[in-house]
C-alpha cells in the first residue's frame, strides 16, 4: 500500500468521523434543550467518567488510556458548549497551574476568566457570572492552601471535581548573568518549592517578591532586565521570557490537586470520594471519638488535616463514599452540628 493510498483510507474515516461528530452533537443538543427546560446542571463529571471507563475497558486498538481521555475530554467540553455555554472562573493570570487544571477539565472552547484570589472565585459563582470555578487545594510540598478552606468555611458551593497536575518550575529572566539578578518574582509557596535551586544558585540572599501567582511573576520580570521569575514554562514563553533554567522544583514528583467547584451537587457515581469540615469541643478525646464513628461504619479516610480560622480549629477530612450513601448518612447523622459538606464527586485521586 503506497502512502498516496494511506492518506486516501485516512480521509474516508474523517469524513466518517466528522459525520458521527455531528450526528453526536445533534443529540447532545436535543440533550440541553431538555436540561435548560428543567435547570438541570450541564456538567456530569460522573457521566463523563463512566464513558471513559467503558471506553477503555472495551479498547483494543492503539490508543492509550490517556489518549482515550484527551479526545473524548475535549470531545465533552465542545458538548457542554454546545448545550448551555458557562463561565469558568480561575485563579488567574491566563497560563497559571490552575488555568491549565481548567482547561484539563473544560477544554479550549470554554469561556474563561481569570479572577485574583481565590475568594474572588467563590463571590463569582455565588452572583452567578460564573457557574465553575477552579482552585487550588493542596500541593505535595506545601500542604493545604489555607485560603481555599477558609473559602470553604465561608460559603456554601460544592466540590463536583478534583483535578491533579504535575508542578515543574522553570527560572526565567531577561538576564543570562545570574551574578545580575537583584530580586525574583513568584507566588510565596513557589520559593519555598525550589530553595535547593536558590541556595545553588546564590540567588537565595536576593529580594523575594511575592505575588498573586507564578503567571504573573512571568510578567513582572519582563519589565525589569535584572530580575527574574520562577514560574511555570508555558507563562514564560508567552511572555517572551527566557528560560535559564528548566524543573528548578526540589521535589520532582512535585504536584498539586485543584477542586472544581459550583452551585449543585453530583448524585452518585458508585466510586465517590467526599470531603468535609469539621468543628470539634476543645475538649480531650474529641477528635479521636469522632473518627471511631467512620471505623465502627467501615468507612476509609483518606485525609485528615488540621487548619486554624479566626483562632478556632477545624478539620479538613476526606473519606471514600459518597454522602447520599447509607453508611455517610449514619456519620452526618451524629455529627449534624459539627460538620459542613464541601462536597461528593467521582474519586479519580487517591493521594497526593
Amino acid at each position: 500500500m503506497t502512502l498516496d493510498d494511506l492518506r486516501v483510507g485516512i480521509d474516508k474515516i474523517d469524513n466518517s468521523l466528522l459525520e458521527l461528530y455531528n450526528e453526536r452533537m445533534e443529540l447532545v443538543h436535543k440533550v440541553g434543550e431538555l436540561k435548560n427546560k428543567t435547570k438541570a446542571p450541564i456538567y456530569r463529571p460522573e457521566r463523563e467518567q463512566a464513558i471513559l471507563n467503558r471506553l477503555k475497558a472495551q479498547n483494543n486498538g492503539k490508543l492509550t488510556d490517556k489518549a482515550i481521555e484527551t479526545l473524548f475530554l475535549e470531545m465533552f467540553a465542545v458538548a457542554r458548549n454546545l448545550e448551555r455555554p458557562e463561565a469558568v472562573a480561575f485563579l488567574g493570570p491566563e497560563a497559571s497551574f490552575t488555568h491549565q487544571a481548567a482547561k484539563m477539565k473544560f477544554g479550549a472552547m470554554s469561556n474563561y476568566v481569570a479572577i485574583s484570589s481565590i475568594e474572588g472565585i467563590f463571590r463569582e459563582i455565588k452572583k452567578g457570572s460564573a457557574k465553575y470555578g477552579v482552585i487550588p487545594i493542596e500541593n505535595s510540598s506545601n500542604g493545604i492552601v489555607a485560603d481555599t478552606i477558609n473559602a470553604f468555611d465561608k460559603y456554601n458551593l460544592n466540590i463536583i471535581a478534583e483535578v491533579l497536575i504535575d508542578v515543574h518550575l522553570v527560572f526565567a529572566s531577561l538576564t543570562s548573568d545570574i551574578s545580575k539578578i537583584k530580586k525574583i518574582y513568584s507566588k510565596d509557596i513557589a520559593f519555598g518549592q525550589c530553595r535547593e535551586f536558590l541556595y545553588d544558585l546564590g540567588l537565595d540572599n536576593v529580594e523575594f517578591v511575592a505575588v498573586e501567582s507564578t503567571a504573573k511573576g512571568a510578567k513582572l520580570a519582563l519589565d525589569d532586565e535584572f530580575s527574574g521569575a520562577i514560574c511555570p514554562e508555558l507563562p514564560a514563553k508567552l511572555n517572551n521570557l527566557p528560560i535559564r533554567y528548566s524543573s528548578i522544583e526540589d521535589n520532582e514528583n512535585n504536584r498539586t490537586r485543584f477542586f472544581i467547584i459550583s452551585d449543585f451537587s453530583n448524585p452518585s457515581s458508585g466510586k465517590d470520594k467526599t470531603s468535609i469540615i469539621v468543628r470539634l469541643e476543645n475538649k480531650v478525646g474529641a477528635l479521636v471519638n469522632f473518627l471511631n464513628h467512620f471505623e465502627e461504619v467501615n468507612i476509609s479516610l483518606s485525609k485528615i488535616k488540621s487548619h486554624i480560622i479566626g483562632g478556632e480549629s477545624l478539620f479538613f477530612i476526606e473519606f471514600d463514599g459518597h454522602k447520599e450513601d447509607k453508611k455517610v448518612l449514619e456519620i452526618l447523622d451524629k455529627h449534624k452540628s459539627e460538620i459542613k459538606i464541601l462536597g461528593s464527586y467521582v474519586k479519580e485521586i487517591e493521594h497526593i
